[in-house]
């Protein structure tokens, strides 16, 4: 759930905030050296997913916690923050 979060936000950041189109912008990130910027903003989506699992609600929607998907979407915030230092230090 993590991965696919973080894919959301970096898509959701892109079309949002971003003058560029989705493809476009992830070709000039890699080629200009800001693909693990957008990896990084993405991820912010996260804490949304993170706290839902732990609180159990979202408005008036509730469910059980789940402490191991929260678990889960913690190491998936670590990931994504490894694929972006990766991409910008050393790719």
């Amino acid at each position: 759930m993590g991965l696919i979060a973080n894919a959301i936000g970096t898509y959701l950041y892109i079309i949002l905030i971003t003058p560029y189109e989705f493809e476009e912008a992830l070709v000039d990130g890699y080629r200009e050296g800001f693909l693990g910027k957008l990896i990084v903003l993405g991820a912010i989506f996260n804490l949304v997913l993170f706290f839902f699992f732990l609180t159990g609600k979202i408005g008036k929607f509730k469910k059980p916690i789940q402490e191991y998907e929260a678990r889960g979407v913690v190491m998936a915030t670590m990931l994504a923050g490894i694929a972006g230092l990766m991409f910008n230090f050393i790719l």
